[in-house]
């Protein structure tokens, strides 16, 4: 059963394709993520699927709800972690999170078992009278995740969820997004930049640059796709080298970069002694080799002909929608 549906869903400001008529859907129950660099459209179709931002074309639908005609309803069934931080610092971990249920109408006696539930889940509990202004970077992440809990919603957007943090946090948080995924059932959508994130969370992958949807699938499909093996060497004259191992048949695909080729083959390990032999015969030299089984940076570079791109994030210059923020103070 598919929880998200989209139809050419579009975003354009100006000349300018943020995101261009994309479709995909994702089912119920599973980690979805989007992979890309900065600037990919990853933020801006959070926005749309959550109603912070109106489509220049197409539609989606959350929970069977239409993202346009049925905004209530579909903001009824999602929770969503921002990029940005939006806490306030000044309240504690569980007056932040009785405030949000407050705004979802929750009862008294939901928010108070809800509230345990969901720091529980997080490891707060210990942490739920303390003001959030002395959590740390990963705590207030967490305390973000569980906030968009809350409620129990359909889907979890999760934009970003590591950014910035230390390895360890990041990892930390990976587990507790696959434990809530287990344990609550909640659908997840999650954007990313990070191929090991992408790697280790996703059910299933989409692949967008430039506003565009490369490729959709699992993540062992993506990297069979490239090839059981990965072979990469630096040799004379790659061009040439390439066009004569394109007519090998047990190459599966090859990518130039520069004076370096990657190869996807199978049995890797075989190969590298015939792919010398036919360098020789064209008198070309092969100066370094390497095999290894394919990664999802080889699986983006394959479907996009370059590495992940480090680009500054969607700017306000593309004029995207930012969620405005409660900043409640506590009573003196």
């Amino acid at each position: 059963m598919s929880i998200i549906e989209t139809q050419n869903l579009t975003k354009k400001f100006d000349n300018y394709f943020a995101v261009d008529h994309i479709k995909f859907s994702v089912e119920k129950g599973e980690i979805f993520g989007f992979l890309g660099p900065n600037g990919a459209g990853k933020t801006t179709t959070i926005k749309m699927l959550t109603t912070l931002l109106h489509p220049s074309d197409g539609s989606a639908t959350i929970a069977g709800f239409d993202i346009l005609k049925q905004r209530a309803k579909v903001r009824e069934h999602i929770g969503v972690v921002f990029q940005e931080p939006a806490l306030d610092t000044e309240l504690t971990g569980k007056e932040n999170l009785d405030f949000h249920a407050r705004m979802y109408g929750l009862t008294q006696e939901t928010r108070k078992k809800r509230i345990t539930e969901v720091l529980t889940l997080v490891d707060l509990l210990d942490k739920e009278d303390v003001l959030v202004k002395q959590y740390s970077g990963g705590m207030k992440r967490r305390l973000e995740i569980a906030r968009g809990l809350m409620h129990s919603p359909t889907v979890l957007f999760l934009d970003e969820p590591t950014l910035g943090l230390d390895a360890q946090t990041r990892r930390a948080i990976w587990e507790y997004v696959k434990q809530l995924n287990k344990e609550e059932g909640t659908t997840i959508f999650l954007t990313t930049h990070y191929m090991d994130e992408a790697d280790f969370l996703c059910d299933r992958i989409g692949i967008i640059d430039h506003g565009k949807i490369l490729v959709i699938d699992t993540v062992d499909s993506l990297k069979k796709s490239v090839g059981h093996d990965v072979i990469t060497l630096s040799c004379s004259d790659s061009m040439a080298l390439q066009r004569r191992l394109e007519q090998e048949t047990w190459v599966s695909n090859i990518t130039p970069h520069g004076t370096f080729l990657t190869v996807g083959v199978e049995r890797g390990e075989e190969k590298i002694p015939t792919i010398f032999d036919i360098a020789r015969t064209i008198n070309i030299s092969i100066s370094s080799v390497d095999v290894r089984k394919p990664t999802l940076d080889d699986v983006f570079l394959f479907y996009t002909g370059r590495s992940m791109r480090e680009q500054n994030p969607e700017t306000s210059a593309r004029k995207t929608a930012k969620p405005s923020g409660f900043h409640l103070r506590r009573p003196k």
